[in-house]
């Protein structure tokens, strides 16, 4: 496991956060298609917390995306490195999710992340800051909403609807399983919409949520307890 400082000039304040995401915000590319779905790797990242310590564990796992078999893993346990501010969680998480994602013994293809990317209230989550900063396809998949509104999709595994802010579509409601509550699909980088949920949909054969994101899931919060004992 590789162990994260918080990088020297990390914004400290609100103020700084958002002056960061104002300038990356416009280096983000909406009009790529990405990689063909169920091709390639795919990687899934995601983070556990121990607030008491002020721990943060990160963990990048990567697939074969035609077969969903893991391919290699990795994980990082770090300080966290922002205070708990809605809508600038990334600055919580960034530094030890890179060094998962730098620990990993292969290129890891698409990335999926277990949030937000344009679907966020200054149009720059997660999946957006990683894609960027990486320069890799990122995709985010995400468990709720946040603030945006939507009509029900229909009940059949495909259906999918807009997530609107206003009359703008940052997102989709996507039916991954019949029946069964949607997940919410927004473009982060290199990747465009229709892409987006495509992927999405090849990385849920069984399950409401990615395997990337049930695989990362698993492996951060085993690294956590280990991290923590």
């Amino acid at each position: 496991m590789t162990t994260v400082r918080i990088p020297a000039g990390w914004p400290a304040t609100e103020e700084e956060a958002r002056a960061v995401q104002d300038e990356l915000r416009g280096r983000v590319i909406l009009d790529e298609p990405g990689p063909p779905p169920g091709t390639g790797r795919v990687t899934g990242v995601d983070v556990a917390y121990d607030d008491e310590r002020d721990v943060v564990v990160a963990a990048a796992v990567v697939l074969d995306a035609a077969t969903l078999d893991v391919v290699a893993e990795a994980t990082a346990v770090g300080e966290v490195s922002f205070p708990y501010v809605p809508g600038l969680l990334a600055f919580r998480e960034i530094p030890t999710v890179l060094a998962a994602l730098d620990a990993l013994p292969c290129p890891p293809g698409l990335i999926v992340c277990d949030g937000y990317g344009v679907a966020h209230p200054r149009r720059f989550g997660l999946a957006s800051h990683l894609g960027v900063l990486t320069g890799l396809p990122t995709i985010g998949v995400a468990k709720n909403p946040f603030t945006f509104s939507y009509e029900a999709p229909g009940a059949p595994r495909g259906s999918a609807v807009p997530l609107l802010a206003g009359a703008d579509e940052v997102g989709r409601a996507l039916r991954t399983q019949p029946g069964v509550k949607p997940v919410f699909v927004s473009v982060g980088h290199r990747v465009d919409l229709d892409h987006a949920c495509a992927h999405t949909l090849a990385l849920t054969p069984k399950y409401r949520i990615p395997e990337t994101t049930r695989r990362a899931d698993s492996l951060c919060r085993r690294a956590l307890k280990e991290a923590t004992a």
